[in-house]
């Protein structure tokens, strides 16, 4: 069986002389190497990754679809990779040797029946990044920031996190042999995503202080110890998950979709797909682009008010406060990035309630995939878009979902068991939720209960429509 992470020892290693460069989203600013809090060393800001090797005209597409689509009947450990399969518009490592993989990305594309009949969306899918090796789009980019902290021969990797990219971080860190440090807020993440963290071996540190109060202190860490950050500040994260949108498009025989609709935590997922579009626009492989919205949890709306309050000129952080725990971000790195976005790809921002959230994730349950709370925010968004306008029914709409059903089962059982929005508060609102609960029934050993308890529900539940 061919290997998940590297060749086998002595066999032949495929070389790169590295073309890409650093790039200073704030002035504009090129450089060869990245300091250690990967922010430029003139102005401050973030940086990005850009090769002249991608630009139009050196690339041939037919080629490239044709390559990649090849690579996928591949048993080569890289080709196995829905990520490195796409190696060609990826920062080339030195050797392919150092590549750390866990055959990651390459994953579904469904439709939604259901939720297309209830939007009246008649084109509408659903790409479950969920399906990745640790349950998260979080793969995708670290499998090329923990190749190129591996490559840079760092001992430590280390990362902030509200749960998904501590567990994938360790888990690639693991299969590097590299050690791994999680900062995360006591109390405030998900114990299945921290359970995953432990499992992988991270030294994991719970501060008492919120996502945005570790990102800081793991700022401070890596300029006073050699440790190697996997945040999404890191660039080579935002081009592994670059990817998505490639095999996205693959998986839709290269005609886009009208929208995109991604949720907004740390905005460096939907920087990422955004930068990807721009990119095979520009390479000729696909002639437009869809519009790429992004939506947040209204107890987590930084990017929301920013480009309400702001315009979009400066950030407005707020104090985050949702049980979508993923997004729970108030004061988001790549906010910049995600304005320039949206304003390239014409897309819009929006923001959904708890109960709204709470809403959409059952009625993606109900089709039979289910995702984690913050990948719900998709749907409710989607409807909201409906309702503005932005969205017409008639166009094609793709929702992406970022983790898995798992990563968060409490919210599920509050949720089904009608514990999820106790007290006051969402009384009124959270009524609406109670069609679409499920709770266990307790019943004696009994097969008339059984049978009762059958007929029951045979005569109060509508039998599921199919596809």
């Amino acid at each position: 069986m061919p290997s998940s992470t590297t060749p086998e020892p002595g066999s032949q290693l495929s070389s790169s002389r590295a073309t890409y460069r650093f790039r200073c989203i704030g002035c504009g600013g090129l450089s060869e190497a990245a300091a250690q809090d990967f922010r430029c060393t003139q102005c401050g800001n973030l940086l990005e990754i850009v090769d002249p090797a991608w630009a139009s005209g050196r690339l041939n597409p037919a080629t490239l679809k044709s390559t990649w689509w090849q690579r996928r009947l591949s048993n080569s450990w890289l080709d196995l990779s829905g990520v490195w399969r796409f190696r060609e518009l990826l920062p080339a490592p030195q050797f392919e040797q150092c590549a750390v993989t866990l055959r990651e990305g390459n994953t579904p594309l469904y439709d939604l029946p259901r939720c297309s009949r209830a939007t009246g969306v008649a084109q509408l899918y659903a790409k479950h990044q969920g399906m990745n090796p640790t349950g998260s789009f979080k793969d995708t980019g670290m499998t090329v920031a923990a190749t190129f902290a591996r490559q840079g021969g760092y001992g430590w990797v280390a990362c902030a996190s509200t749960g998904n990219t501590s567990a994938s971080m360790a888990a690639y860190a693991a299969r590097a042999g590299m050690r791994s440090m999680v900062l995360v807020p006591e109390g405030k993440i998900s114990w299945s995503k921290l359970s995953q963290a432990l499992d992988y071996g991270a030294l994991t540190c719970q501060l008492r202080t919120d996502f945005d109060g570790c990102l800081r202190l793991l700022q401070e860490l890596v300029k006073r110890a050699p440790v190697y950050q996997l945040n999404s500040i890191n660039p080579f994260r935002l081009e592994g998950q670059k990817t998505l949108a490639f095999e996205l498009l693959e998986q839709l025989e290269w005609q886009p979709p009208d929208h995109i609709i991604v949720p907004g935590g740390n905005l460096g997922n939907s920087s990422a797909i955004g930068k990807a579009l721009l990119e095979m626009r520009d390479s000729g492989l696909i002639s437009r682009l869809p519009k790429l919205s992004v939506i947040q949890a209204e107890g987590a709306n930084a990017l929301v008010r920013t480009l309400r309050e702001a315009e979009g000129k400066r950030l407005v952080s707020v104090r985050a406060e949702t049980r979508a725990t993923a997004i729970r971000i108030g004061n988001p790195a790549s906010w910049e990035k995600a304005v320039k976005v949206l304003r390239a790809t014409g897309g819009a921002c929006e923001q959904v309630s708890e109960v709204e959230i709470a809403q959409a994730k059952a009625e993606i349950g109900a089709e039979g995939i289910g995702c984690e709370p913050a990948s719900a925010v998709t749907l409710a968004g989607l409807k909201k878009l409906l309702q503005r306008g932005f969205v017409k029914i008639q166009e094609s709409v793709v929702l992406v979902l970022t983790g898995n059903l798992l990563k968060d089962p409490d919210f599920t059982m509050e949720f089904h068991s009608g514990d999820l929005f106790p007290g006051p508060r969402y009384e009124q609102e959270s009524g609406k939720l109670k069609p679409f609960r499920h709770p266990p029934v307790v019943l004696d050993a009994d097969l008339n209960a059984v049978i009762k308890i059958l007929d029951q529900a045979e005569k109060s539940t509508p039998a599921p429509s199919h596809a």
